[in-house]
């Protein structure tokens, strides 16, 4: 794996893993006068839980202060949105920023409600065709495992999609902060996940960028649902007689359709499926391919796929090299390991679909012939050994990357070009 967690081709992830794990370690140092502001505001509390007295208030002090300078960033923005929408919502606090948007957490006037609203600058042509497409998406979606759009404010400079604000915060967040974590929590997260998956294939919908970081907890609480966010590069799936001749996606296919065909090269690296890096046309079996990378980071705090090198981790995926090597893999069980490997599949067609994962014994007993052995601790220690190697192979990566957003919605580039796919050859 390279230096940080980009996407390809369209632009890279505000939030990758790589920030992810840095935030386990952030905190060996407490002054942070000589970290880039960026890096700092993405530190989160929550990680924390089990650290020293002064680290935690190191944690909250800076909790506060990051705080109060997204309400004067988000003090900023209120001139940028139309007062139709300031007249029902009230402004609160920047979330996150894109390519062509910005995130802020508002408040319902009438019903003190919170909300996110993702303001999305429509100007350029290519701002029209991200926002275009990612409407399509959520007026057609309505789950308990989907991020659900409220309501849609259109002008003719900007749109504002106001959704459902997830706060309970990410998968990798909840798995660490625990401080327990069997096979049993691994499989309830990944039953609500594969409802949601499951239910935008139904509708022929292929979200493309499926990570640990796009699925967000709704609320703190334990009996929290998760969801499915960032639909920034879902598209509904094309057959091959109404593909572009450019090869893009032209949307289409019907539900119970199974001979979809995308075409787009586009994604994270880290994620995404072989047919995809091969240029190869491909179905929603890409987003399985990915739940196969989840689970695996989600049992071990690994990827099943990692080179310092890009090129070398395409190869690797492509050839569908990995192991079950190292802790905690000898107290996971074969159950697990059978779930993963029907879905780290080279072959599509072999792969399970989401319907099948969901029945797949592991699941259905929830872990109930596993050890229910604690993996915490060996998950987070392989969290801070990749944080460490990844901070001595690129140390300025967090700085590179955007300010991440607790409803997980960041604007993304929607380019078409090609890829460094090109590199395996």
């Amino acid at each position: 794996m390279g230096c940080g967690n980009s996407k390809v081709q369209p632009e890279a992830s505000r939030k990758g893993y790589v920030s992810v794990v840095q935030s386990l370690v952030a905190f060996s140092k407490v002054r942070g006068d000589d970290e880039p502001s960026k890096q700092r505001e993405k530190r989160r509390g929550l990680w924390f839980s089990v650290s020293l007295d002064n680290s935690r208030l190191a944690s909250n002090w800076q909790a506060q202060l990051r705080q109060g300078c997204r309400r004067d960033e988000a003090e900023r923005y209120k001139d940028k949105f139309e007062p139709r929408v300031t007249a029902r919502y009230d402004i609160k606090a920047l979330i996150g920023r894109g390519g062509f948007s910005r995130v802020v957490r508002v408040e319902h006037r009438a019903t003190r409600q919170p909300f996110a609203i993702k303001m999305m600058e429509v100007e350029a042509q290519e701002g029209r065709e991200v926002c275009a497409s990612e409407l399509a998406v959520l007026r057609r979606v309505s789950h308990g495992n989907v991020i659900q759009l409220i309501e849609v404010f259109q002008f003719p400079q900007r749109v504002y999609m106001v959704l459902e604000l997830a706060t309970g915060g990410e998968l990798l967040d909840r798995v660490v902060s625990r401080g327990h974590f069997t096979e049993r929590d691994a499989t309830q997260a990944l039953q609500m996940a594969l409802a949601g998956v499951g239910y935008l294939h139904d509708l022929g919908i292929t979200h493309r960028d499926l990570k640990p970081e796009n699925l967000l907890y709704y609320h703190p609480g334990p009996d929290s649902r998760l969801l499915v966010t960032d639909f920034g590069l879902a598209t509904f799936a094309a057959t091959p007689e109404v593909s572009k001749p450019d090869g893009s996606d032209s949307g289409g296919g019907t539900k119970g359709d199974r001979s979809w065909s995308l075409r787009t090269t586009c994604g994270t690296p880290e994620y995404m499926a072989p047919e995809v890096l091969l240029r190869k046309p491909y179905s929603c079996a890409v987003d399985m391919w990915s739940l196969g990378v989840i689970a695996y980071i989600v049992l071990s705090g690994s990827m099943p796929f990692e080179e310092d090198n890009r090129a070398r981790l395409f190869r690797c995926i492509v050839r569908g090299k990995y192991s079950f090597h190292g802790n905690p893999w000898q107290s996971v069980s074969n159950l697990a390991k059978d779930f993963i490997l029907r879905l780290l599949v080279l072959d599509p067609a072999a792969r399970l679909t989401a319907a099948q994962a969901v029945r797949h014994p592991w699941v259905v007993t929830m872990a109930a012939s596993s050890s229910m052995r604690n993996l915490h601790r060996s998950i987070s220690q392989n969290l801070r050994q990749r944080a460490s190697r990844s901070s001595s192979r690129c140390p300025s990566s967090a700085a590179s990357s955007g300010d991440a957003n607790a409803a997980g919605w960041v604007g993304k580039r929607k380019s078409r070009s090609s890829t460094g796919a090109e590199q395996l050859d």
